[in-house]
């Protein structure tokens, strides 16, 4: 389909949110992106916008990587491990989520969400080990998780970070700090690996990737610094994480309720 000059506008305002977002809380990319695609942007096609947004979170999450490595919030060993893990896991999701009803697979999407958010508050109040290294204690854990995390990225056609970001604590008990900074390099991996299959089905829009591009790498900088500020006060970042889950989870299950049921 061909976008108009104000809808690629608008590309880059939801780029610059996303990036924003992503810099905050490592998670809720793709939460947004593909919303902001289908209802702000106008791309009907659920499955496009999945794909697209595949491409954009993970250039947006490499930005963001850029900006937490630098302030030192990025456990690199644990990622790696949770991140290649993850790479096969999204490779076998994003194939079995091609072939699923695309609003039906937005509201599976919402639901999961819910359960994320729920989790995250129930342990808003712990600190986490800010010395955790990678050892034969965690790195099954990692992988696990990272597999587990990986295939729901691809199936929901999700950056996966507010997966990622759950699955760093449950597996190091790492602070949300460190988990937001060591989550965007599986983010980084799972977009590119979804956005790949999506994209050998024709299932990106290119230009509009590149728009969410350009908006993301301002809005990731924000994001970052917010972050640090919020990180101060225990528990702080976390709440947004999970408050930001419940406001775009309630907003698409209505909405892709209404078009797969309604």
């Amino acid at each position: 389909m061909t976008l108009s000059l104000v809808q690629y506008l608008l590309g880059v305002g939801s780029g610059a949110l996303v990036g924003f977002v992503l810099g905050l809380i490592g998670g809720g990319g793709s939460i947004l992106a593909v919303p902001l695609i289908v209802y702000l942007v106008g791309v009907r096609n659920p499955h496009l916008a999945i794909g697209t947004s595949a491409l954009a979170v993970a250039a947006n999450a490499a930005t963001g990587l850029v900006h937490h490595a630098r302030a030192g919030h990025v456990k690199w060993r644990c990622a790696a491990v949770f991140a290649v893990a993850g790479v096969a896991g999204a490779a076998v999701g994003s194939t079995l989520g091609k072939q699923f009803d695309g609003q039906k697979l937005l509201f599976l999407f919402a639901l999961l969400m819910i359960v994320v958010g729920i989790v995250m508050l129930r342990r808003k109040g712990q600190g986490g080990n800010s010395e955790v290294t990678l050892d034969a204690s965690n790195a099954a854990n990692l992988a696990a998780l990272g597999l587990s995390a990986g295939m729901f990225s691809g199936f929901f056609g999700i950056g996966g970070g507010f997966l990622i970001v759950p699955g760093l604590i449950a597996a190091t008990d790492m602070p949300m700090i460190y988990a937001v900074g060591s989550s965007l390099l599986a983010v980084t991996a799972f977009g590119l690996t979804t956005a790949a299959n999506y994209a050998i089905s024709g299932l990106i829009d290119w230009p509009l990737a590149i728009a969410f591009v350009a908006g993301g790498v301002v809005g990731s900088l924000g994001g970052t610094k917010l972050a640090k500020n919020l990180s101060k006060e225990r528990g702080r970042l976390t709440i947004v994480f999970a408050v930001l889950i419940f406001v775009v989870a309630a907003y698409m299950l209505w909405k892709s309720y209404s078009a797969a049921w309604g």
